[in-house]
């Protein structure tokens, strides 16, 4: 019989599959940041080189596929047909909480895709709120399991708000968050579902031993949304459009962990090249995706994800091209302008 958990992480994949639950008004204003196109880039497109080092590991591209799913049935094939498609292009990809696994051990195999893509850095992942419910050992013990080379911890407080069974204890998770961080052995990062990091949990987070920050600003998937759907009574519909923007969220954690050394992961409605290309240049130093690669997924498979990544780097390798800038360094520090929306937004 399926745990309660794997049940959740069931009806949570059929609904992002099938319905639309992204932000409707709402958007990353990513829109509102303008980049400098060079007519004359005074470079070749062959001599762009997009490859990067992240926690440890290279990647061909700034790229990974965000936590999608684990511990329901349907899981395996999901994350097995992007391992194989990340594996093909030497990006990275996290797996989905790995809480239904600690409750239930024999749903390990629905994370495991080692045997598949030996090379991709690999995260694994955990609820902020089950800090409390699971020891460091525990936690290090299922990574081992699924060989990740990292830990991500996702903050969902909105999204655990709307849930009629949600953990909306919250208290302590800090300290937490630096205690495992520092003590597990393996890179910790810290990552919102889809309603963004602002400057202050981002300058609360800079004092702890994290190695890196996944914004996932508002305007992608609305968490508040699915949940909302998934139990079908219209409660925390009205949390459809919370959050921060990613634009917002990438520029604001940013401006939090200068000069830390801690990375930054921009995502939250990245859908393009040229929504990669701007999250860089506001200062992330990879981009980050999910609902389109289940999307893809489902509709054709790994061919199906390889070919959404595939064009999407392609648009990214364009757009650098466009600028003028052959590698990440080059890209991270170029000029931009911000306007309308975002523009009110930072000056207030």
């Amino acid at each position: 019989m399926a745990s309660v958990t794997s049940k959740r992480k069931l009806d949570h994949l059929k609904i992002c599959a099938s319905k639309d639950v992204s932000f409707k008004e709402k958007t990353t204003l990513l829109e509102c940041v303008e980049l400098g196109y060079k007519a004359l880039p005074e470079i070749s497109l062959d001599n762009v080189n997009l490859s990067t080092q992240f926690l440890g590991k290279n990647f061909s591209f700034p790229i990974v596929v965000s936590a999608i799913t684990g511990g329901a049935s349907a899981s395996k094939k999901i994350n097995r047909d992007i391992a194989v498609a990340c594996q093909s292009l030497g990006i990275g990809m996290g797996l989905g909480s790995m809480r239904a696994m600690l409750e239930h051990p024999s749903v390990a195999e629905t994370y495991f895709v080692r045997d598949c893509a030996p090379d991709i850095f690999l995260a694994g992942n955990i609820g902020a709120v089950q800090l409390k419910e699971f020891s460091v050992e525990q936690i290090g013990e299922a990574l081992d399991a699924i060989e990740a080379d990292a830990l991500a911890i996702h903050v969902n407080a909105a999204q655990e708000a709307v849930q009629p069974e949600g953990n909306v204890d919250f208290s302590g998770l800090v300290s937490k968050i630096d205690e495992i961080s520092a003590r597990l052995g393996k890179p910790v990062y810290v990552k919102e579902v889809g309603h963004g990091i602002s400057f202050e949990v981002a300058s609360m987070l800079k004092e702890t031993k994290i190695s890196a920050i996944d914004v996932q600003g508002a305007g992608g998937t609305s968490w508040t949304t699915v949940d909302s759907l998934r139990h079908k009574k219209g409660f925390g519909s009205a949390f459809g459009e919370f959050g921060i923007p990613t634009a917002v969220s990438i520029i604001e954690t940013r401006n939090a962990l200068q000069s830390s050394g801690k990375k930054i992961i921009g995502s939250g409605g990245i859908r393009n090249g040229i929504d990669a290309a701007k999250a860089i240049v506001l200062g992330a130093d990879m981009a980050g995706l999910a609902l389109p690669a289940l999307k893809a997924q489902q509709d054709g498979g790994a061919k199906g994800v390889e070919a959404l990544l595939s064009n999407l780097i392609n648009e990214l390798e364009i757009t650098s091209f466009l600028l003028g800038a052959k590698s990440i360094s080059e890209l991270k520090a170029l000029p931009y302008v911000v306007t309308g929306k975002l523009h009110d937004w930072l000056k207030q």
